[in-house]
């Protein structure tokens, strides 16, 4: 049956419904398992979300116009470029957002010539590297900031752990390293610059 020459039912619909199961799934798994918990970004994980469904759904529908790989790359590519009018997109958030729209892509136009087994198994094993990556090959990235330290006697180098410590009951800090630069021994106060790695990293 038709509708102003458009069917009122396909069975495309059980496939896409089942491909979007299946796209959905391991989005999840990506983003609320493997993104969340070490960026803690709420809002990134409703773009990833909203994204990543609108690009399977415009995939799967071009799909029936039977594109070739060159138009499913040029579509890859165009949203693998989105930038938004705010502030700029850090790289790991640009990565994860490329991360879900390429999953999307490959879950929405895979043919006949890749079976279910292919598709289950390339989305497993993008989830397995991220999660090696971010759980054991992730290095951590030290931050510093530098400080008016006043308790001038501390600054000696026999009293390196005693300032390392004052310094991380004050800041509430585990702190790697501390360096000293600019002593004023009129105001009996120095520049420090202590070393320490960012509490969402460890």
């Amino acid at each position: 049956m038709e509708f102003l020459d458009i069917p009122l039912f396909d069975d495309d619909f059980y496939k896409m419904m089942f491909r979007f199961v299946i796209n959905f799934t391991f989005l999840t798994l990506i983003i609320r398992f493997i993104y969340y918990p070490f960026a803690k970004r709420k809002d990134y994980v409703f773009t990833y979300y909203l994204i990543s469904a609108i690009v399977f759904f415009l995939c799967f529908t071009l799909k029936k116009y039977n594109l070739d790989i060159g138009m499913a790359l040029g579509l890859f590519a165009i949203f693998g470029i989105i930038r938004y009018r705010t502030d700029p997109i850090p790289i790991k958030e640009m990565t994860y957002l490329f991360v879900v729209i390429g999953v999307s892509v490959i879950n929405s136009l895979a043919n006949k010539k890749m079976s279910y087994a292919e598709i289950i198994g390339a989305n497993a094993l993008i989830i397995t590297v991220l999660i090696i990556i971010e759980r054991y090959w992730a290095l951590k990235q030290e931050e510093s900031k530098s400080i008016v330290y006043e308790i001038i006697e501390n600054i000696k180098p026999e009293n390196y752990d005693i300032l390392k410590s004052d310094l991380e009951n004050r800041m509430g800090l585990k702190i790697n390293k501390v360096t000293i630069g600019d002593v004023d021994f009129l105001k009996d106060t120095a520049k420090v610059t202590v070393f320490y790695f960012n509490n969402n990293q460890d």
